[in-house]
């Protein structure tokens, strides 16, 4: 590791009394972890991110608050309806992910479950919109082998596809008149999904709380139909007499979970569906693909477009220079997630991506989501800062893409902005508060802002991932001193910036200078961390990225 992240982990493991100096200076974890299973809960992640975890005791009491929604409702948060919709109102519920669908004993228990409910009467709601999305066809044969597809059924879980689904934003569309009233009465609904990832605006787009849970779990908020419940002491439902159903009634125990997967679960399976992988699937097999060894871009295609990284690129290393003159093309605050820059799920007709979309004659039907259309960067480029949830402070009243082109003051969708500063050769800038880029690893979220025309993004803090994204796509990232942001500074966004101290000789982790001409005509300067952490991630960035790194590597020894 370099010299500055090894005091920083030193610094770290003092302040958690894990490093003893006298160790020839190796941290000593010699402290024992013990684990009372008694006390661990079971627990559900959200409404808007995978590290919230909640227990189940508390996630009725902590709907309101986590939701924003007013504490003016005493006795819940229903409101007079016609399809028994609410506030909490379970809207969607799948059993999805490649991982958590991975693992038989959380199937087998969704379906002893299911198979409990139906025996003893109850039904899922009918507002909720369920599916069962298994990453492998094993999990379809040894539910099938243990019985229990038929009850998954009974309760509308049946098996819509094998991948991704509802996790990266594939739920569909929900029944036009659950999705009329959800809008008509501004209702906070909510997904329960037994996936990786709730980011905002992922799951659905009349869809304001995700949570993550088990797929047991995932059953019984279908059948409850609300996050409005206590499982330990209001019931899930009546049964044909009337009498009521808990959550109890139906959870399976771990002794029957594991006696059905011992008695329904065979390596024999996987063999089936994996021993033919490359050629059992004959539509797969049926496309027809070019041959040569260099792909053929078709022109035509609105799924695969050849990306515009390497236009112009020179076999010369460039030199590295200021940043001058640039506009703020967006002020976000804390948290602000890969999705929240990159969106994973549907694609609005009205958004730019939709617009290009419907021009290249491709029907709102066929749209598709923004991660099945990773290929076409016109496309991305689009649908970059284009989160339905997103929130630009240069626009606190607008939520969604929208930013303010300067110097007219005009507002507009933040695509068309960085398209007319790229017009007026005006480089852009991005600020932000802490934790930027959290979340998925996505590297849309980067190269999308590269393509805007962003050349560096000032934070309080970065995710590691899309730190060194943003320096693998050419974006500089800076960091604010200890203590400082844009709102102590007095920023805006309004202003112009620069980033002075620039050249040849940058060092990892050093500081520079920014002025920021404030609208006024006065200036204001302030240091900042250069977050390129080791000298080859100061080679990536010096050639405008590591793809054109590791290229003009390869043209140099093809030219030697």
């Amino acid at each position: 590791r370099s010299k500055e992240k090894s005091e920083l982990i030193r610094h770290y493991l003092k302040k958690q009394g894990m490093f003893r100096p006298e160790a020839s200076g190796t941290p000593l974890f010699s402290d024992i972890i013990s684990l009372d299973i008694s006390r661990v809960d079971a627990s559900l992640a959200g409404p808007k991110r995978p590290q919230d975890r909640i227990p189940l005791s508390r996630v009725k009491t902590s709907f309101l608050s986590e939701s924003g929604l007013s504490g003016d409702k005493p006795n819940g948060y229903h409101l007079p309806d016609r399809l028994d919709l609410n506030h909490g109102s379970v809207v969607i519920a799948a059993i999805t992910s490649c991982t958590n669908t991975s693992n038989p004993t959380v199937m087998i228990g969704a379906g002893l479950l299911a198979k409990k409910a139906v025996e003893l009467g109850i039904d899922v709601k009918p507002w909720v919109k369920t599916s069962l999305a298994p990453g492998s066809r094993v999990v379809r044969d040894y539910l099938d082998a243990a019985g229990l597809i038929p009850y998954l059924e009974a309760l509308r879980f049946h098996i819509v596809g094998y991948g991704c689904t509802t996790c990266i934003g594939n739920s569909g569309p929900l029944p036009e008149n659950v999705a009329g009233e959800v809008v008509e009465r501004d209702l906070v609904v909510v997904a329960v999904l037994s996936g990786n990832r709730n980011f905002e605006g992922r799951i659905n787009p009349f869809v304001k709380a995700n949570y993550l849970a088990s797929p047991p779990l995932v059953i019984a908020y279908a059948l409850a139909g609300t996050m409005d419940i206590d499982f330990e002491t209001d019931p899930l439902g009546k049964d044909p007499n009337g009498l009521p159903v808990y959550l109890r009634d139906i959870w399976p125990t771990q002794a029957e979970i594991s006696n059905c997967v011992s008695d329904a679960l065979n390596p024999e399976m996987f063999k089936k569906e994996y021993g033919n992988v490359f050629d059992g699937n004959e539509t797969w097999n049926q496309i027809a693909v070019g041959e040569g060894d260099i792909y053929e871009w078709n022109p035509d295609s609105t799924y695969i477009q050849e990306p515009p990284f390497f236009v112009e690129l020179t076999l010369d290393e460039p030199d590295i220079t200021p940043i001058q003159n640039t506009r703020v093309l967006a002020v976000l605050g804390d948290s602000v997630t890969t999705d929240h820059i990159s969106p994973a799920g549907a694609i609005p007709a009205d958004s730019p991506a939709g617009l290009y979309l419907l021009s290249q004659g491709v029907e709102q039907s066929e749209f598709n989501s923004f991660g099945s259309r990773r290929g076409n960067h016109e496309v991305m480029m689009r649908g970059t800062f284009g989160n339905i949830r997103i929130q630009n402070k240069l626009l606190p009243e607008v939520e969604g893409g929208f930013t303010v082109y300067f110097p007219e003051d005009t507002p507009m969708s933040i695509y068309d902005a960085a398209m007319r500063y790229k017009e007026d050769e005006i480089p852009l800038v991005v600020i932000a508060g802490k934790e930027y880029g959290t979340g998925s690893s996505r590297d849309w979220a980067a190269k999308g802002t590269a393509l805007l025309g962003v050349k560096a993004v000032l934070a309080e803090s970065y995710e590691r991932i899309h730190r060194s994204n943003l320096v693998g796509m050419g974006v500089l990232p800076l960091q604010f001193m200890p203590g400082e942001n844009a709102e102590v500074l007095g920023l805006t966004g309004k202003e112009q910036i620069s980033i002075d101290g620039l050249d040849n000789n940058l060092q990892a982790l050093q500081e520079v200078i920014v002025r920021a001409i404030l609208i006024d005509g006065s200036e204001k300067k302030f240091k900042m961390v250069v977050r390129i952490d080791t000298p080859v991630e100061v080679k990536y960035y010096r050639n405008g990225g590591i793809l054109h790194a590791v290229l003009r590597e390869m043209a140099a020894k093809v030219t030697s």
